[in-house]
């Protein structure tokens, strides 16, 4: 049976596509066929072949399955900006409806491990009325958060927490990802988001710029999720 996970993060840059790439990569080692979804992406450069975004073209990389980039990234966005701003800027318009349906035709490949990864955070608007989180909902996914460790991550976790349990949505692992090179009280913080987040902590990560995908893969235990 096909497995896939939404992924979040307690804000935008605390490593989303660095996590995924790595659960991508451990599902292989399992020798599971892979795929990743990232249905918007804001922040695309102008290619030979069109639009292209830098994470999504890594979980492409990490996609085993026959998957082209249009499939993995249905909605390229060119400005790096909220990605509802940058749909309304060109006029177009997002809803989850549509970025379901693109999720549904990815789906027909049948990947054993699938990860969508939104934009930015858990409430990111797609537009006047829908968030990211309205697409996990409707595509009733499981979410795995990942938590950017520095100050005040333990704030930004627990409400995203708070935020998918009310959403109805099973926060099925977290992973925690040390986004600055020194954390005062790093244990302790880890500690206490061990205490309160009511799931299992998937992975721990350290500040390590430029570390390869199978060495992310190695700090992530994935078997819990399959």
């Amino acid at each position: 049976m096909s497995k896939s996970y939404f992924i979040t993060g307690t804000s935008t840059d605390v490593g989303k596509t660095y996590v995924a790439t790595g659960m991508l990569a451990a599902a292989s080692r399992l020798g599971l066929s892979t795929s990743g979804f990232k249905p918007v992406a804001a922040g695309c450069e102008m290619t030979v072949d069109g639009l292209r975004n830098s994470d999504a073209i890594k979980l492409l990389a990490q996609t085993s399955l026959p998957v082209n980039y249009e499939q993995l990234n249905p909605v390229a966005l060119k400005p790096e900006i909220a990605p509802h701003i940058a749909a309304a800027e060109i006029g177009r318009r997002l809803s989850v409806d549509r970025l379901a349906g693109f999720y549904r035709g990815l789906m027909m490949q049948r990947p054993d491990f699938c990860v969508v990864e939104g934009a930015g955070g858990w409430r990111v608007p797609l537009n006047e009325r829908e968030t990211f989180a309205d697409l996990a909902r409707v595509l009733k996914l499981p979410v795995v958060l990942v938590v950017g460790m520095n100050l005040g991550c333990i704030n930004h976790a627990l409400l995203t927490s708070e935020a998918i349990q009310k959403d109805g949505l099973m926060l099925t692992g977290w992973i925690a990802n040390q986004i600055v090179p020194e954390m005062d009280r790093y244990k302790e913080n880890i500690s206490t988001l061990q205490r309160w987040i009511p799931s299992p902590m998937i992975g721990e990560l350290a500040y390590q710029p430029g570390a390869s995908v199978d060495e992310v893969a190695d700090r992530l235990d994935i078997t819990t999720l399959l």
